[in-house]
C-alpha cells in the first residue's frame, strides 16, 4: 500500500520564523513525523518506520531551524516519531555544532485517544480514514472505541502549553507526533476541517506560543488564535 502526503517542512519553518521575527521567543510545535513506510496490514501500523527519503527530510528540517534557537525534543513512543526526532537533532547539531539533550518520550504524543484498537482498525478498514475521522469528530463513534474528540484536542493543547512554560528565551519545544494527533487540534482549536484544508502533511506543524502572558495557536493555514 502506498499513500502520498505533501511535505510541509517549508510551511512549518516559515511559521516559526514569522513568530521569531515578530519578537515571540517561547514556542512549542506539535509536528507530524517524516515520510514513512505503509503496509496493507493495519495491524503493522505501529511498526512502520521512516523511508530513506523520510530520514533525509527529517535531517533537512533540523538543518533549516533557525540557528539562534535551542531545541527541546520529545516524541511519541512509535519508532517513526523517535527516528524523526533523532534526525531533526542530527540535522540541527551538524549544521550548528551544538549539543542537545536527548529526546523524551511522552504518551500524549502517541495515539492515547484510541481505547479499543481492534474495533478502531475494523472500522477504519470498513470506512476509510477520512470517513472515520469525520464520524469521530461528529460524535458518531462510541467513546469506548475512541476518546471524545474535543477532549482529545484539549488534552493535546494543554500538553503543548505545558511544554512552553519551562522554556528559556529562544528555546523551542519540538514534539513529534502523528497526523491523527494534529487532526483534532486543527478541527476544534483552529477551525480547519480536513475535508476543506487537506491531510496533515509530513513535518507539518501546529505552533503554540506565549505572548504578553497569553497563549496562542497557529499554523500555516490559520492566523494566530488565543487559547
Amino acid at each position: 500500500m502506498t499513500q502520498r502526503y505533501e511535505l510541509k517542512t517549508i510551511q512549518t519553518i516559515q511559521t516559526i520564523n514569522q513568530l521569531l521575527d515578530s519578537g515571540t521567543n517561547k514556542i512549542s510545535v506539535l509536528l507530524r513525523h517524516s515520510a514513512r513506510y505503509f503496509s496493507d496490514d493495519a495491524r503493522l501500523e505501529p511498526f512502520m518506520g521512516l523511508t530513506d527519503t523520510g530520514k533525509q527530510f527529517a535531517m533537512d528540517f533540523g538543518a533549516l531551524l533557525p540557528p539562534k534557537l535551542s531545541l527541546k525534543l520529545s516524541s511519541s513512543f512509535m519508532g517513526r516519531c523517535i527516528e524523526t526526532s533523532y534526525l531533526i537533532d542530527k540535522g540541527f547539531t551538524k549544521k550548528n555544532n551544538l549539543f542537545l539533550e536527548p529526546n523524551c518520550i511522552h504518551e500524549t504524543l502517541s495515539p492515547f485517544y484510541i481505547k479499543d484498537i481492534e474495533r478502531t482498525i475494523q472500522q477504519i478498514e470498513t470506512e476509510g480514514n477520512d470517513t472515520f475521522l469525520r464520524n469521530w469528530f461528529d460524535h458518531c463513534i462510541d467513546d469506548d472505541i475512541i476518546e471524545h474528540p474535543e477532549k482529545t484536542a484539549t488534552l493535546l493543547t494543554q500538553f503543548m502549553i505545558e511544554q512552553i512554560k519551562p522554556l528559556k528565551e529562544n528555546q523551542i519545544a519540538v514534539c513529534v507526533s502523528h497526523d491523527w494527533n494534529l487532526f483534532p487540534v486543527k478541527e476544534f482549536k483552529l477551525g480547519l476541517k480536513h475535508e476543506e484544508y487537506g491531510n496533515v502533511g509530513y513535518l507539518e506543524g501546529i505552533v503554540f506560543f506565549e505572548k504578553e502572558n497569553h497563549y496562542y495557536i497557529t499554523n500555516h493555514q490559520a492566523a494566530p488564535q488565543i487559547l
